[in-house]
């Protein structure tokens, strides 16, 4: 469990960051923080993982303040993936990139090597490549897989497609999701509210180092209040889903006004043509096959 305690923070005394920022991260959790650039995300995430102290406040691991947790404490609890996976790769092949947090814990075990074989096998990777040149996707993976080898109880993700193409972000938010299903806490920093749709069970929005809004996924990216406060765009359906209740009030009592993806927002359209009088859809469709 992570919780931020009436937390300060910045880099600069003058040029405060967080101001009075509290919430709690439940073990299991896959909770998305969202916002504008300078929301206070990135520094929130370095304060969980020990990279940042606050200035006043507690921001606690499992209930011990991170003030009081040595580096390689952390490392056991908490795995970071860096926006831009340069800032994390430091080894000459990738089979050393993997061994690395190991080795960084003076953990030098047989199921280590084992674990690190079954990840090379599981990516597809090529021990012996040198990461720095590996393409944009396949470093992210790698610095991905660097953090899942180690089996962290918590993940924390800063913008972990930024720069990859649908393919490879579907490959990545795949992994993570099928960590989380396996009992891993992730939180997550992401710009691509496609992505938070999909994958998020709950959203805290942030806005100039506050917290405007703390709930499940839709919850938030419904919230018109919180989607202005933020400088939020929520994800295509659910706008459209919102525009079309916004035009036409009388949808607000209809499945349209709730639908958050393309198929619901399919399978609510017909419900609701089909409900018309007449059954004006479903006439002209059998007219049309008929013909």
């Amino acid at each position: 469990m992570i919780e931020f305690r009436n937390v300060y923070a910045s880099y600069n005394p003058q040029i405060p960051i967080l101001k009075n920022v509290s919430f709690t991260v439940n073990d299991g959790d896959f909770v998305a923080f969202v916002g504008t650039n300078g929301a206070g995300k990135s520094t929130t995430m370095r304060l969980m993982n020990g990279l940042l102290k606050p200035d006043q406040g507690e921001v606690l691991i499992d209930g011990t303040p991170t003030t009081e947790l040595k580096t390689s404490e952390m490392a056991r609890r908490v795995g970071y993936l860096f926006q831009n996976p340069d800032h994390q790769i430091c080894c000459n092949t990738v089979r050393e990139e993997l061994m690395f947090g190991f080795k960084a814990l003076g953990i030098h075990t047989a199921e280590a090597e084992e674990r690190v074989d079954k990840i090379i096998a599981e990516f597809g990777f090529n021990p012996s490549d040198d990461p720095f040149l590996l393409n944009r996707g396949t470093r992210q993976l790698l610095a991905l897989a660097s953090i899942i080898v180690m089996e962290l109880p918590v993940i924390i993700l800063d913008e972990p497609t930024t720069g990859l193409d649908f393919r490879e972000c579907i490959k990545v938010m795949e992994i993570v999701k099928r960590l989380h299903e396996q009992g891993t806490t992730v939180v997550m920093v992401c710009h691509d509210m496609e992505v938070v749709a999909d994958y998020a069970k709950r959203v805290i929005a942030m806005t100039h180092g506050r917290l405007v809004a703390d709930g499940e996924t839709f919850e938030v990216l419904r919230d018109a209040v919180t989607l202005a406060t933020a400088d939020l765009i929520p994800p295509q359906a659910t706008a459209l889903s919102m525009g079309l209740v916004d035009a036409h009030p009388s949808l607000a009592a209809t499945d349209l006004a709730s639908a958050n993806t393309i198929e619901a927002l399919e399978e609510a359209f017909v419900s609701y043509v089909n409900a018309l009088p007449g059954n004006a859809y479903e006439a002209s469709s059998e007219q049309g096959q008929g013909e």
